[in-house]
């Protein structure tokens, strides 16, 4: 019986779902694509780079997956690193799809861990995850900054198959986001750790409620997270317009017959409050350890998508420091 040749290639290394993206800058100031690695499910494609000005590019990298989400017991795990003073904007091509699970015990999950030299930026502006019935969800997201290095991350889930009737029937959703500053020497400190839980047992895995009953007619959940010079503007005009938020018992006696002349700054505003108040967007922002972080829902994930464009593309830092196919995911 013939016996086959042993293969005179060295066996492979790659772990499944196991990624990396190397960002380098050579001389004089050209950032370039060093590693762009992954394997099955998780997929990466490198997109045509943005020119900002003569000396400045933003690189662009899809994030995606086989078959367009995570089938039960799927793990995925990108590791990403930014040389100083270069560029990242990081998208996806449609919702991540989270399948249904034979058990509570078998978990999809996903973890990006992300190291952002001096003076470089990362946008992550990804489609929403959408966890199907039935499913269980694990995300671990770390962000490593040096000084001056900016980061805009957007983390956010909706309720499931709306046509099909699902209203947050999974069995389990986390997500973990944690921002740590690295010193060039001592321990690195950690600036910002935010979960979220949505599970409808308790720690002794006894149903306590439906998901669907805690989240007051929402159908879309998401955290923001903006740190750095490229994003300080964003992160002020965020923090600017919260505190123009009506307030419970806030009240307009209309004294005046006469209808106010309002700038063009108050004309959009007005005009934004109104989208929220029809889309039923809520939301509110707090300054964090150098940090912006925002909260918001809304009752459908096309009326979050107008609420977030309307904010980025008014204030205009996302499209000028990485282009506007940064903001894919919210056409």
């Amino acid at each position: 019986m013939a016996t086959l040749k042993p293969s005179p290639f060295a066996p492979s290394t790659s772990l499944p779902g196991h990624g990396t993206i190397i960002i380098s800058l050579l001389p004089p100031s050209t950032p370039t694509l060093s590693t762009l690695n992954y394997t099955y499910p998780l997929k990466l494609i490198s997109s045509s780079p943005t020119i900002l000005s003569p000396r400045l590019t933003c690189l662009q990298v899809f994030l995606l997956t086989y078959g367009g989400g995570l089938v039960a017991g799927d793990t995925i795990s990108l590791t990403i690193n930014l040389a100083p003073l270069t560029r990242l904007s990081l998208v996806t091509q449609g919702s991540t799809k989270i399948f249904k699970t034979p058990s509570r015990g078998i978990v999809s999950r996903q973890d990006l861990d992300v190291r952002i030299g001096t003076g470089a930026g990362l946008c992550y502006l990804p489609d929403p995850t959408q966890p199907f019935a039935e499913s269980c969800y694990e995300q671990r997201q770390v962000f490593r900054v040096k000084k001056e290095a900016s980061l805009c991350a957007l983390d956010w889930v909706s309720e499931g198959r709306r046509a099909r009737g699902e209203k947050w029937g999974f069995w389990r959703w986390t997500g973990r986001n944690e921002v740590w500053a690295v010193k060039d020497e001592g321990k690195d400190r950690l600036l910002l750790r935010d979960n979220v839980i949505l599970d409808g047992k308790d720690a002794e895995e006894r149903v306590i409620e439906r998901i669907g009953g805690r989240m007051d007619g929402l159908g879309i959940f998401g955290t923001l997270i903006l740190r750095g010079p490229l994003f300080a503007s964003l992160g002020l005009y965020f923090m600017n317009e919260f505190t123009k938020l009506r307030r419970i018992g806030a009240r307009d006696w209309g004294d005046s017959l006469e209808e106010p002349q309002l700038s063009v700054e108050e004309t959009k505003r007005a005009a934004r409050q109104q989208l929220e108040k029809v889309e039923g967007v809520l939301w509110t922002a707090a300054a964090v350890r150098g940090l912006v972080l925002v909260k918001f829902g809304a009752r459908e994930v096309e009326g979050a998508r107008r609420w977030l464009v309307t904010i980025l593309k008014e204030e205009g830092s996302v499209q000028e420091n990485f282009g506007e196919a940064a903001l894919l995911c919210l056409r």
